[in-house]
């Protein structure tokens, strides 16, 4: 690994026990599986109009940093990169918090339609291909405050 992405690896590699006794914070999303675990700084999108906007017009993001995309309850959810301008990886969640599907690297500026399939109760995004350098995979799980305690499989501590 080399330079910035080594360095974030690395981090995320030293954080994983503190992540396990980290609280549950409304600008935080852990991730755990096979991988070991990692924590983003979020900003939560969870009305019509922020999630419209999402993270068009950036000319950057920080390596350790994503937008949470969280819907009232479980849909079909469909993105597309008109006016983004930095490749994301979107991971795409049910109500449980486990990752149903992800796409990798989606294309600045295109317009075509990121189809996360149905069922879909949050989708985070975060930098294009650090999916793949952290070892994401489908039924990896998120845990947030906005996945209710009843139905979370990582809820957060009450």
């Amino acid at each position: 690994m080399t330079g910035r992405v080594g360095a974030f690896v690395l981090t995320f590699a030293l954080t994983f026990a503190v992540t396990a006794a980290v609280a549950c914070q409304p600008d935080q999303v852990q991730i755990r599986g096979d991988f070991g675990q990692a924590r983003f700084s979020v900003e939560v999108a969870d009305e019509p109009s922020e999630r419209a906007r999402g993270l068009m017009n950036r000319p950057s993001m920080p390596m350790s940093a994503g937008m949470l995309f969280v819907y009232d309850g479980p849909r079909r959810a469909q993105f597309w990169m008109k006016n983004t301008l930095i490749p994301l990886d979107m991971i795409f969640t049910d109500q449980t918090g486990r990752i149903t599907h992800i796409h990798e690297n989606a294309v600045p500026m295109d317009e075509t339609i990121i189809d996360g399939g149905s069922g879909v109760f949050s989708v985070l995004e975060i930098n294009g291909g650090l999916s793949a350098q952290l070892g994401l995979s489908v039924g990896d799980e998120l845990r947030h405050p906005a996945f209710p305690a009843s139905r979370a499989i990582w809820p957060c501590p009450e």
